[in-house]
């Protein structure tokens, strides 16, 4: 029943997110994404005695929406409320925290700091942030960009008081922009939430999602999540999700 549900075309279609850096971190020669979440995924699909093809995807948005279009079997994504209506989310296997980048001159010092009246947040559209931050802003705007590079570049010539996104990507876009805009720009110390990146499946993969949870599981217990960590490259941006 789960090789099924999981697997209903004979092999398991698996959904990533190519517009998170630190999941997937380069391409195969046949084009093929590699990383952390990729090797889940085929892990997964040799547990079920099946082969693996990935469904590439340049936003998370687009990877929820496509559900609905039977375009993949698993997806692995952030947790977030609101894709749960539609996914239904493991455990996660990983969390990476969420914060802002400000200019070097800016007065705010902390993240309860940016939540004030009149202030603009640019933030990359349809993130597991920007839904979070949706639901938990009480005084500040958010102007959406399209994708990582969007915000950035919204952030750059529009300049707003603030860029959301995940610590270590913006650590790499405050160098960036030192090179390459000669802004100087740092991380405020804290976070305002925790992205958590999990497998999800179809509310009506009940076994499915059953056997996800017992592979995720087994996953960070036995090391296997850890190892893929050290394995692309990531460790110290990436922690296994308790």
């Amino acid at each position: 029943m789960v090789k099924s549900e999981l697997a209903p075309k004979g092999h398991l279609r698996a959904a990533i997110n190519m517009g998170n850096p630190l999941l997937v971190t380069s391409r195969a020669a046949n084009g093929d994404p590699q990383g952390v979440s990729p090797d889940m995924a085929r892990a997964i699909a040799d547990e079920l005695g099946v082969d693996v093809r990935y469904v590439p995807f340049a936003t998370p948005g687009e990877l929820g929406d496509a559900l609905a279009r039977d375009e993949w079997d698993i997806g692995l994504i952030a947790i977030e409320p609101a894709r749960a209506e539609t996914i239904l989310f493991s455990s996660p296997y990983v969390e990476i925290e969420a914060t802002y980048l400000v200019a070097a001159d800016s007065p705010f010092k902390s993240i309860e700091d940016v939540d004030a009246a009149g202030v603009n947040i640019a933030v990359s559209a349809r993130s597991a942030y920007d839904l979070y931050l949706s639901r938990t802003l009480k005084h500040a705007q958010l102007l959406r960009g399209a994708g990582l590079q969007g915000a950035f570049d919204l952030f750059v010539k529009e300049r707003p008081h603030a860029l959301a996104g995940l610590r270590p990507a913006l650590l790499d876009d405050a160098q960036r922009m030192a090179r390459d805009h000669a802004i100087q720009a740092r991380v405020i110390e804290g976070r305002f939430t925790s992205v958590t990146q999990a497998i999800g499946t179809k509310h009506a993969n009940k076994e499915g999602a059953a056997f996800i949870e017992d592979f995720v599981a087994r996953a960070k217990t036995s090391g296997l999540v850890a190892m893929l960590i050290e394995k692309h490259g990531v460790g110290g941006r990436l922690a296994v999700a308790v």
